[in-house]
């Protein structure tokens, strides 16, 4: 199973979801489901490539297996 770091990783950059929302032109749903690992397993790679990339983390840094 994969967990979403999403959460942790907004924290830690001192990111607020609604500016990862307008920078990734992602929907709100979107990021939302990601957070709460509903979704992160079937992303894109070029979704993760893009939030990982505003982030400034890699893509492995945005979720952890359990």
């Amino acid at each position: 199973m994969i967990k979403s770091r999403l959460g942790t990783v907004l924290r830690e950059k001192g990111v607020r979801i609604t500016d990862l929302i307008e920078k990734s032109r992602l929907s709100r749903g979107t990021i939302f489901r990601i957070q709460r690992d509903e979704t992160i397993s079937s992303c894109t790679l070029g979704t993760l490539e893009d939030i990982a990339r505003i982030l400034g983390v890699q893509i492995r840094d945005l979720f952890e297996e359990v």
